[in-house]
């Protein structure tokens, strides 16, 4: 059995002054830094979201701005597409003009050698019809 004398007291003021110098030497000190990183991570969580946040912000501004090139450079390809077809239009007009006033030039120029070649023909014809008919008497 346990028996309570002046050693169980001596044993007790030195448990007691054991855990007053491990507190003092050991347990405050590793209690306050965790409580300063603690506190040093919890700035530091604050600044990570704020960086966060900002950047989030500073993604969706330039997404934004991009969104708006991509439209305006839509709206200028759609104004400068009409406009090349407005072009397109006049330049194959012009051309149709030019050759339409070339068929018709070529088309009178045949039709003058055409009447110019049966005017020829047609005062040689009898010529020709007197050889082929001598020809034809002068051999049967």
């Amino acid at each position: 059995m346990i028996d309570i004398d002046k050693t169980f007291l001596i044993q007790l003021v030195n448990f007691l002054i054991t855990i007053v110098g491990l507190n003092l030497l050991l347990i405050r000190p590793i209690r306050d830094k965790i409580l300063e990183r603690n506190n040093l991570m919890a700035a530091q969580v604050g600044s990570i979201e704020g960086f966060n946040a900002s950047a989030e912000e500073k993604l969706k501004s330039y997404q934004a701005a991009i969104d708006a090139a991509r439209q305006e450079g839509l709206e200028l390809r759609k104004q400068m597409r009409a406009a090349g077809a407005g072009e397109e239009q006049q330049i194959m007009s012009a051309a149709g003009k030019e050759v339409a006033a070339s068929l018709k030039a070529a088309h009178d120029e045949i039709a003058a050698q055409v009447a110019g070649a049966k005017q020829t023909l047609a005062s040689e014809v009898e010529k020709f019809a007197q050889k082929a008919t001598a020809k034809i008497l002068g051999q049967a």
